[in-house]
């Protein structure tokens, strides 16, 4: 399988960590905050987290503290048809593929939930056939693009569908939450908005080849509660444990050896690294656990800077930015991770 065609797309407002702040510490729902939590929120947002702006699906930043069932659900409902139409047109023109040439659209998010899915709104607004395979893949957090692209390449494998649709969107501020916890309270500072859409196809396109390869995946129940939502008073609200780094960081290492043992590949092969950027602290613990230096990595730094964590379009985001970069071919390897708590890989050969 080959990825012929990338597109990204956020919302119109960027905004900087430091009017975040601003904007949050006059609000009436800081001072309802106790002093530990207004420290915590003071010191993730001004000091140095890796990022310097997200894009926000808010007109106004005190948007945000509108936090109802009702009007979070419209946010998304807003929004995620928007995004992910505009990431996949943008897709389907970089691989100078048209609409109907689609036979399979898979839709990831875990910010929202509609009946009928994603596929449907998006479907129709691309102006995709009536008789396209339609798949909403929902629950698998920030981990979710390459479980996603790994089901496209099921599917191109079978002969079936000769081009795939595979598109994630996030509207993470249609799932923020203000309280006491520590965890909750992080999230809210460093989660953005976006999309990302692939062309999946059996042959390569005219651009630069990039090739499937093989991936990988790892699923942790008994770590389950690190890294989660839950559902309290009618809303998303996202858990979020100290020790996710380090697990992000093992269970990595974990499919990236396997993955390598199975292809029959060694680690010096390895030519270019496009990781989740979860974090700074989630980047640091990859660094460390894979000897990995910041110049290995730096795509990903460059994400998390502009575009905060999106969850689960941000690898896809990593992956478009190095090959704008002109990086070096060979095998790179992909790797995304998050509730589950999964982790997955991917080796891309890249020419």
């Amino acid at each position: 399988m080959f990825i012929t065609g990338i597109g990204t797309a956020t919302p119109r407002r960027r905004y900087t960590q430091e009017e975040c702040w601003t904007e949050l510490k006059n609000s009436a729902r800081f001072q309802e905050l106790n002093p530990r939590s207004r420290a915590i929120l003071k010191k993730v947002l001004m000091g140095e987290n890796g990022i310097g702006t997200r894009y926000l699906a808010l007109d106004r930043l005190d948007h945000a503290f509108d936090l109802t069932p009702d009007a979070l659900h419209a946010r998304f409902l807003e929004n995620a048809p928007a995004l992910a139409t505009a990431a996949a047109e943008r897709a389907l023109a970089n691989a100078k593929t048209g609409p109907r040439e689609i036979d399979a659209i898979l839709i990831s998010t875990c910010t929202g939930y509609l009946c009928p899915g994603l596929t449907g709104y998006t479907s129709e607004r691309l102006g995709l056939r009536p008789d396209v395979l339609a798949l909403d893949l929902v629950g698998q957090g920030c981990g979710a693009a390459l479980p996603n692209l790994q089901t496209a390449q099921a599917l191109v494998s079978s002969g079936n569908y000769g081009r795939v649709l595979s598109i994630c969107v996030e509207v993470c501020s249609a799932a923020f939450y203000l309280d006491d916890d520590a965890g909750v309270l992080i999230s809210a500072c460093l989660f953005g908005d976006g999309a990302a859409a692939a062309v999946l196809s059996a042959a390569a396109g005219n651009g630069r080849r990039v090739e499937w390869k093989s991936g990988g995946s790892l699923l942790e129940p008994a770590d389950r509660d690190r890294l989660r939502f839950e559902q309290k008073n009618g809303m998303l609200r996202n858990i979020l444990m100290p020790d996710v780094p380090a697990l992000a960081a093992q269970h990595c290492e974990t499919v990236f050896a396997d993955t390598l043992v199975r292809s029959n590949v060694t680690r010096s092969q390895i030519g270019g690294w496009i990781f989740h950027p979860g974090g700074r602290d989630v980047l640091l613990a990859l660094r460390k656990k894979l000897q990995l230096s910041s110049h290995d990595v730096r795509w990903s730094e460059a994400v998390l800077r502009e575009y905060g964590n999106m969850s689960s379009p941000s690898v896809l985001f990593v992956l478009q930015t190095a090959l704008a970069d002109n990086a070096p071919g060979g095998l790179w390897w992909m790797s995304s991770f998050g509730a589950g708590f999964s982790c997955h890989g991917a080796l891309l050969d890249v020419a």
